[in-house]
């Protein structure tokens, strides 16, 4: 529905509100921009051998730009063991076979740059594969040659030089500490890996580390990229001496152990890195951006890393796990606001990517649902599908409608849930078999996308079996089902989409309308447009004289109620002073 054709409303909104943020005015199109992640493995396979490809990416662009979004993230797709899924990399300036060509690369761009889309690609600056030719000419070398300079490599504590050289742990469970074998068969130094023993990290206190990268950033720059998704952005430094950590193995914050004192996170000489890129970047235009996988907290120290002269962006994480919990997700959107504001950058918005499980399968259960990363298996507490969904629709529509930019992960506009019957054999997350099975992992949002309900692999590709096994859940779910219904979860995503961009949300201000902010249903104006979300057992009254512009049951017009586990976007009669 268009805005200019809509009644104006004819009362003003009654009830205190309580202002957190100004309309945004600073030019940048990332500042408001709604940013599409793409699983490379998981989108579309072309092919047929059962993993997606980039030709695959390329022939359903025309799809994201119909759903209205500003741009596109890839997933690592260069050359790899694939150990990790591509974050383990080892050629940064190749395509992965599997994926295709930098031919195909080259016309994915084209036909992007075609549909009006940006791309930005993932970086994986802080580990690569053990099978990376420095690494592997590394582990050839004596301690402390120039090889070995590029990683760290630490003789071992004991006598014999057999314990890790500190406590530290992998975010993938176990050591974080692998010991080699020399060349004549005995036990030599370790290596430091904080993920998988096959992604050793590099050493960024080495110059020649710096310049590496610098000459992978103009490589995809040069190809017309427009910026990068830089992950696990906070851990590339480690404090000098590599102290133990008695804290948790990522960083986070927990009863003595302030994440700010993590020795392997978030160190000072960070920052000088990624003014160094955004000086890189700036010769290329002013479009082009970084967006930092930061992981810290609190909100205020996320806020370094997108000062004026660092990256644009940083993902909001806070906002991510609180979830449905409507007193936290009030405090996060504040403080983000707030906090990003305070450095004069916008805050970003997200609730599903490739690391955790799907917000239609989280929202689905009543109390507690799977922990971060661990995934969700049949001997598992089984959530409500179609509950998730209806919360998913609602979530997904208060998020759209506060000012920032948004990032959505492949399939959310599909409503599709996690992965969950996948057999022990097929799991192939590091997490799974580094842990014997203790946490499932992330395969199950990793699952292949259903394009076509009548096709062999819901559409996925027309070859071998998809690498991941999909529901059966999806043949409903399909994208050229949804397309058809103006009633789907697709349409609720487009009619959003087109609604937020005409609106101008992204660019909006915020102010909390405390007389629906109650135990169970949370309010903001946005400019003049009213969001509400009711998470209520019963309806909720809606403010008289508002036009509903749309809610997350599809329903416009005149309408005084929100039904319970929906979400509503109204306009109303005059901008409230802010």
């Amino acid at each position: 529905m268009s805005v200019d054709s809509l009644l104006h409303p004819t009362a003003p909104l009654a009830g205190p509100l309580t202002h957190v943020h100004h309309a945004d005015s600073v030019p940048g199109w990332w500042r408001s921009a709604v940013i599409y992640q793409i699983y490379p493995r998981s989108f579309r396979d072309l092919n047929g051998d059962g993993i997606g490809d980039l030709a695959g990416i390329t022939s359903e662009l025309g799809h994201l730009a119909e759903l209205g979004v500003d741009a596109v993230w890839l997933s690592p797709f260069y050359r790899s063991p694939q150990r990790d899924a591509g974050y383990d990399v080892s050629d940064y300036c190749d395509v992965d076979p599997l994926f295709g060509t930098l031919a195909d690369f080259d016309a994915m761009m084209i036909r992007t740059q075609e549909l009006g889309l940006r791309v930005i690609v993932d970086l994986v600056p802080n580990h690569c594969s053990d099978q990376h030719a420095a690494f592997q000419a590394a582990l050839a070398a004596a301690p402390n040659s120039a090889e070995r300079s590029m990683f760290i490599f630490r003789d071992g504590r004991g006598e014999s030089g057999d314990l890790p050289p500190n406590n530290w742990e992998s975010h993938f469970g176990g050591p974080a500490w692998t010991r080699t074998t020399d060349a004549d068969g005995q036990p030599g130094q370790w290596y430091l890996h904080l993920f998988d023993s096959s992604q050793p990290d590099f050493d960024w206190d080495n110059p020649a580390v710096h310049a590496e990268f610098e000459r992978v950033l103009r490589f995809w720059l040069d190809r017309g990229i427009a910026g990068f998704r830089v992950d696990v952005a906070h851990a590339l430094v480690k404090a000098p001496g590599l102290p133990d950590w008695h804290g948790l193995a990522n960083g986070n914050s927990s009863e003595g152990y302030p994440g700010e004192e993590a020795p392997m996170f978030g160190q000072p000489a960070l920052h000088d890195i990624y003014r160094s890129w955004r000086l890189i970047l700036a010769e290329y235009g002013p479009d082009r951006i970084l967006c930092a996988e930061a992981n810290v907290d609190p909100l205020p120290r996320l806020a370094h890393w997108v000062r004026p002269d660092e990256m644009h962006q940083a993902f909001n994480f806070p906002y991510l796990h609180a979830g449905l919990d409507l007193g936290p997700l009030r405090s996060v959107i504040t403080e983000s606001l707030e906090s990003l504001d305070a450095v004069g950058a916008p805050s970003t918005w997200v609730l599903s990517n490739h690391d955790v499980v799907r917000h239609a399968t989280r929202f689905g259960y009543d109390g507690h649902g799977p922990r971060d990363g661990d995934g969700i298996g049949t001997e598992d507490p089984q959530p409500d599908e179609e509950l998730g969904r209806t919360r998913a629709a609602a979530a997904t529509m208060f998020m759209l409608g506060l000012p920032g930019g948004a990032y959505l992960y492949q399939g959310e506009e599909l409503g599709l849930p996690d992965g969950i019957d996948i057999p022990s054999a097929l799991r192939q997350d590091p997490t799974f078999a580094r842990t014997d099975g203790e946490r499932l992992g992330r395969d199950g949002c990793r699952v292949p996308l259903p394009w076509r309900a009548d096709q062999e692999h819901y559409g996925f590709g027309d070859g071998a079996t998809p690498w991941l096994p999909q529901p059966e859940s999806f043949a409903r779910l399909s994208r050229d089902l949804q397309a058809s219904s103006g009633t789907s979860h697709l349409a609720l995503y487009r009619s959003m989409l087109a609604l937020r961009r005409e609106l101008d949300l992204g660019r909006g201000s915020l102010q909390w309308a405390e007389a629906w902010c109650t135990g169970s249903s949370l309010a903001y104006l946005n400019g003049n447009v009213l969001v509400v979300m009711n998470l209520n057992h019963e309806p909720l009254e809606l403010p008289s004289g508002a036009i509903l512009l749309r809610s997350s049951l599809d329903v416009q017009g005149n309408q005084r109620l929100l039904s319970p586990g929906q979400t509503a976007w109204l306009q109303i009669a005059a901008k409230p002073a802010e």
